[in-house]
């Protein structure tokens, strides 16, 4: 049996705050191959009207990390990390996240459903910029081992 807390579902996270460096792109770019200019080179994203290189969409997860780990972190939650899962993600992307924005990224478990022992989260992440516009969306689930699994 799962041992989460029972009044998770509907929970909203304090918002966690992420300044997107521009090297902090670029390493990211690398370590998926992500190789088109804009995630490397100022002058080209410039070029094609951005203010710095462009991130790959899936950087949403760098900002997604720190609001999970509030999830993983908070004791009355009863998540244990070491039986968490990763199950699936959706990133539903407004507008290029850019070197230089600060974004602000808040969780809300939108549902827990418990199966043999088990429980999946189903997490909503909105990601957005200092003027309160959303950037991203992130949806995913998280399996949640139980005890006996």
């Amino acid at each position: 049996m799962s041992a989460l807390n029972p009044n998770l579902s509907g929970r909203v996270f304090p918002a966690t705050t992420y300044l997107v460096g521009r090297e902090k792109i670029r390493e990211f770019a690398r370590g998926i191959r992500a190789t088109h200019p804009l995630h490397h080179d100022v002058a080209a994203a410039q070029a094609a009207g951005y203010a710095d290189v462009v991130a790959p969409t899936t950087f949403t997860t760098v900002l997604q990390q720190t609001a999970v780990t509030q999830l993983v972190e908070t004791p009355d939650t009863g998540v244990d990390p070491i039986r968490v899962v990763h199950g699936s993600e959706k990133i539903e992307q407004r507008r290029p996240i850019v070197g230089g924005v600060d974004l602000v990224t808040t969780l809300t478990i939108a549902d827990v459903i418990e199966r043999g022992g088990n429980a999946i989260l189903a997490t909503h992440c909105e990601i957005r910029d200092s003027s309160d516009e959303l950037v991203a969306t992130v949806k995913s689930t998280l399996l949640v081992r139980g005890c006996a699994a």
